[in-house]
């Protein structure tokens, strides 16, 4: 199956709305038993080929979230980069690469998050944004620490929060030894910030690279971590 093919197959499955078909398809199957739900089922469509359609698309798209992250990361560089400033490192790919940061040059460290808030718990988000912001504060450098978003309102609304630090390192266990050697009297998220907030500049990309302001609510709508 191609992936055009594959596409069409998914896109005539979920119809207007993902969210429409799958609340009919509930009220559709309820009470059902197994001969009814074996016809309602092939009424709509829904077999074999269609889940190989969309393991067809999964299996295109396993890597996408490590092509927004290269890419938004390489856009920003013109708009971020100061005059005499010279890129030192890259890390654009995901994952351990044996490189702190996702970019040092000669005057500053970075970080780059490319994270879809929805202003829900959003738990795993706000960890991750959590380490990179930790590790940032901790590193030993005389140079200028920065972590860019798209989007102020949730990073910063997660930084004043009230969330234990215990709770957003609790699947990190190494980081929590780490964060508890130095810092165990501060025991939210908001103390810890407030005592390192000047260490490290949050800054939100939108304001600052046409690609990604005009892409907002694409950037918005994407699954990012």
């Amino acid at each position: 199956m191609t992936l055009d093919a594959a596409h069409q197959r998914v896109r005539q499955f979920r119809g207007q709305s993902l969210r429409h078909r799958i609340s009919l398809l509930e009220r559709v199957l309820k009470e059902c038993g197994a001969l009814k739900c074996k016809h309602e089922i092939e009424a709509y469509e829904i077999n074999e080929e269609l889940l190989k359609a969309a393991l067809r698309l999964k299996l295109a798209s396993a890597q996408i979230n490590e092509v927004i992250h290269a890419v938004g990361i390489l856009l920003s560089l013109p708009y971020i980069l100061a005059p005499e400033e010279t890129v030192q490192y890259l890390s654009l790919a995901a994952g351990n690469t044996g490189r702190p940061f996702d970019l040092e040059t000669n005057q500053r460290i970075a970080e780059f998050k490319f994270i879809d808030w929805k202003g829900g718990p959003e738990s795993i988000r706000q960890n991750s944004l959590f380490k990179d912001f930790f590790e940032l504060c901790v590193f030993d450098t005389l140079k200028q620490r920065f972590l860019y978003v798209v989007g102020l309102e949730h990073p910063m609304k997660f930084f004043n929060g009230g969330r234990a630090c215990s709770s957003v390192m609790s699947k990190n266990k190494l980081l929590w030894e780490r964060y508890s050697r130095q810092y165990s009297e501060f025991l939210r998220v908001r103390e810890f910030y407030e005592i390192k907030k000047t260490q490290v500049k949050i800054v939100d990309l939108a304001s600052i690279v046409p690609a990604l302001a005009s892409s907002r609510d694409l950037l918005d709508s994407t699954f990012m971590e």
